[in-house]
């Protein structure tokens, strides 16, 4: 990673018959966020042409074949395929996951050969998009199944950040797959990341309980005392600034999560129910742990709102300005991390 004036974003266009392609196009319409990045989408002029035409936007796309025609202060649109295909916008169907995938799949090449700085995508129906080629319950695992690193689903914004021990998995599932080293794993990936990627020097981690009311002391449930308890001890001796179990029902509404820098849930519906409730519509998808940087808006598809030009843009321009920030973040964490080392020397 090294230090540029202008970040090249890379832009995976999500499900072609969502909204995804309507919050690109509403982002970029204002030309200053040139001035922050160059963006490079991936996917077809046709896609693009179709969006417009729908919803009636102007804005200009730089079409090119090779990532070395990218130019600054343009919005980039490399060709990832020949063909034309059948859009049918607000609709879930196989060729619209089917080519999110083939946008997806050439934006994170670009990504690990480092054509891009930062990947942003926008969404994807996590049923259509299956494949033999894609079988992953969401962006998250695909992302870890192909860059470096272990990864931590993070949703945030300004003034909360709620990371998941358990991601994509059933409820019924949940319970036997948290263990001390996968809780001391995400505690220490979160840790990390909100000192590199957000220049926080001593983060404070709390972590929620499993059960309602956090067990009740054995009451409702065994896995606070026994497995979560024990290991919050001993990641807090080791040096991480972590607390709790704490009960999650109460955690939000008290605003107990202003304490601290970083939360962490048991479970998806756990952390993204009462994040969404709280910011919706502004907050941002960040995957930590990872060797490269990804965001995505804290929306879905919105197939229901598909192609009707009131689709909001604000979560996908954050998740644009976080990807931005992370990236810069990262790289003055390298440096500073290269000046210690020297000055040791």
């Amino acid at each position: 990673m090294t230090k540029k004036d202008k970040i090249v974003v890379g832009i995976s266009l999500g499900d072609i018959n969502g909204v995804g392609v309507e919050v690109i196009l509403k982002t970029f319409e204002d030309r200053r966020m040139l001035d922050f990045c160059t963006p490079v989408l991936f996917g077809a002029s046709q896609v693009i042409l179709i969006h417009k035409k729908t919803l009636e936007i102007e804005t200009d796309i730089h079409e090119i074949h090779s990532m070395n025609q990218v130019k600054h202060g343009k919005i980039n649109l490399l060709k990832v395929w020949e063909e034309t295909i059948n859009i049918e916008i607000g609709k879930a169907t196989k060729i619209g996951g089917q080519y999110a995938f083939k946008s997806l799949n050439e934006a994170t090449s670009a990504l690990k050969q480092g054509e891009i700085d930062v990947l942003v995508t926008a969404p994807i129906n996590k049923e259509t998009i299956q494949s033999e080629s894609f079988t992953f319950s969401g962006h998250t695992e695909f992302l870890e199944n192909n860059l470096e690193g272990n990864s931590l689903m993070i949703l945030m914004n300004e003034f909360l950040k709620i990371g998941l021990i358990t991601g994509h998995i059933p409820v019924s599932k949940i319970s036997e797959t948290i263990t001390p080293e996968l809780i001391e794993k995400k505690v220490t990936i979160f840790h990390d990341s909100l000192k590199k990627d957000f220049k926080i020097h001593k983060p404070k981690i709390a972590v929620l309980g499993l059960n309602p009311h956090a067990g009740d002391n054995g009451v409702i449930g065994e896995e606070e005392d026994s497995l979560i308890k024990p290991t919050i001890k001993s990641i807090y001796d080791n040096g991480i600034f972590v607390f709790g179990p704490y009960a999650a029902d109460g955690f939000f509404g008290s605003k107990t999560y202003q304490e601290f820098d970083g939360v962490l849930a048991m479970y998806h519906d756990q952390g993204l129910a009462p994040f969404k409730a709280l910011t919706f519509g502004n907050g941002v998808n960040f995957t930590a742990g990872l060797h490269k940087i990804r965001t995505s808006p804290d929306h879905g598809t919105a197939f229901d709102i598909a192609g009707k030009g009131i689709a909001n843009k604000d979560s996908f321009k954050e998740a644009i300005f976080t990807g931005i920030a992370i990236f810069k973040n990262r790289d003055e964490f390298n440096d500073l991390s290269k000046n210690v080392l020297g000055n040791k020397n």
